[in-house]
């Protein structure tokens, strides 16, 4: 497809990798001529400078004949207008745009009819959202849902106190007592495929696929104690901390909400009512221990400054703080992978997925992907299928297909039954199959998983 970028920030640039990859052919407009040069060499994109928003850069962009344009300047104004422009140019073309202002967000919401915008994205919303599904699991340092809800793939982290330290996976049956698979292991910043042979170390992250209905069984037979998050303390008054305190007063939950700007400490307080703000500064152990951390039940970094997140973290971690969420810019890294931050969640790239994931199902092909996640650092794909007639082995044993390299079959559902499959286990026409690959290859169709 011809898809244009508008805006050469962190999201742009991740969505001009990650699709041109893919084979699309992508122009990036900016105002910067630097961004854009660096953006030319490294994935061959094509350029224009200017201003996203003009009729004349939009055309000189290829408007006329692309498929899809994602706004994603700093500017809600500029997106909302740049996705305005291209739809008057060429009413066929599919819009994205990212807004970030709550207020913008809602009046979209309301008025789509005037609006043309095929899709929104607010990574800060995302991100809040993603954070409260955590904090409804706290044994789980991610959470990724397939098949409406049936199957998941949690993170889960070993430590040397962990049943499954120094564990074979062949052995790890025996130890859950359900049925479920490690279907990727990020060791020391690197995504492996393991086999049954492969031994559990302190300090990797494990990506296990399970019914949801296991979750629960999962947590309690490796010793993990979950209890109801009923007080949270949020450190930062930024987007991700408004939209999360309201998700949480709506839950019913106990809110504590710490920030250094007095003005928008007011703000929030007028906005939330049902939160508890405090004016301080949450990177200071005094702040914190005078707001009761180590009586909560979760704690939030999410200030605008990783390295201050990272220092809340793992003081959260020292006080025993029984979940620690962190907000960073970017979430990998072996660096932040060595540390004991809890829970990484990264917005920029939480809207970056949202966003490719929908160019794949404009594609429309039959076959095609449901729904597809980054786990592993960005480094795995779990992908969910729906199998249809056009799908090559139905009803054929798992251990006589032969499947291209780096290529797992997770888990299958049939209706309301959900099983981690095995060498005898089949699909048929109307399943629900989740891949995971590690593979450069992009698997785009359900047939694509066959050597």
């Amino acid at each position: 497809m011809n898809i244009i970028i508008a805006g050469g920030g962190k999201v742009g640039l991740t969505l001009a990798r990650q699709l041109a990859a893919e084979g699309h052919d992508i122009t990036l407009i900016d105002n910067n001529a630097l961004v854009l040069e660096d953006a030319v060499e490294q994935f061959e994109a094509m350029a224009v400078c200017g201003n996203c928003a003009s009729k004349e850069v939009l055309t000189q962009a290829g408007v006329q004949t692309a498929d899809l344009v994602i706004a994603a300047t700093n500017a809600d104004e500029v997106n909302l207008l740049c996705c305005m422009t291209a739809h008057g140019i060429n009413r066929n073309i599919h819009t994205i745009a990212r807004i970030r202002n709550p207020e913008y967000a809602e009046q979209v919401m309301t008025m789509r009819d005037i609006f043309p915008l095929s899709l929104t994205v607010n990574p800060e919303k995302q991100a809040a959202v993603e954070i409260e599904r955590l904090m409804k699991y706290p044994g789980f340092l991610r959470r990724d849902t397939f098949a409406k809800g049936r199957v998941e793939i949690v993170e889960l982290r070993i430590d040397e106190s962990s049943k499954l330290c120094n564990v074979a996976l062949s052995d790890l049956s025996s130890i859950v007592n359900c049925k479920v698979l490690v279907c990727a292991v990020l060791r020391q910043g690197a995504a492996v495929a393991p086999k049954g042979s492969f031994v559990l170390k302190n300090g990797d992250r494990i990506f296990v696929t399970a019914p949801t209905d296991v979750l629960t069984t999962l947590l309690k037979n490796l010793g993990i104690i979950t209890r109801r998050v009923r007080n949270v303390l949020i450190c930062g008054g930024g987007r991700v901390s408004f939209y999360l305190a309201g998700l949480l007063e709506k839950d019913g939950i106990s809110v504590q909400l710490i920030d250094r700007d007095h003005a928008r400490c007011v703000e929030l307080a007028s906005l939330l009512p049902n939160t508890s703000v405090v004016y301080g500064d949450c990177s200071n152990p005094h702040t914190l221990d005078s707001q009761g951390i180590d009586r909560v039940d979760a704690l939030a970094s999410l200030t605008g400054v990783d390295e201050t997140n990272m220092v809340i973290s793992l003081y959260g971690n020292t006080r025993n703080v029984p979940q620690v969420i962190t907000k960073l810019s970017r979430g990998e890294g072996i660096i932040a992978d060595s540390l004991p931050l809890g829970s990484v969640i990264c917005p920029k790239e939480l809207c970056s997925n949202h966003i490719v994931r929908y160019v794949r199902a404009m594609q429309n092909q039959t076959g095609a992907a449901v729904s597809i996640h980054a786990i592993a650092d960005g480094q795995v794909e779990a992908i969910e299928f729906l199998v249809d007639e056009t799908a090559s082995n139905c009803d054929i044993p798992l251990k006589q297909l032969k499947l291209k390299p780096n290529v797992l079959i997770a888990s299958i559902t049939s209706g309301s039954q959900t099983q981690i499959p095995g060498g005898n286990s089949t699909f048929t026409a109307g399943d629900t199959v989740v891949v995971v690959t590690g593979g450069r290859g992009v698997l785009k169709r359900f047939n694509d998983i066959f050597a």
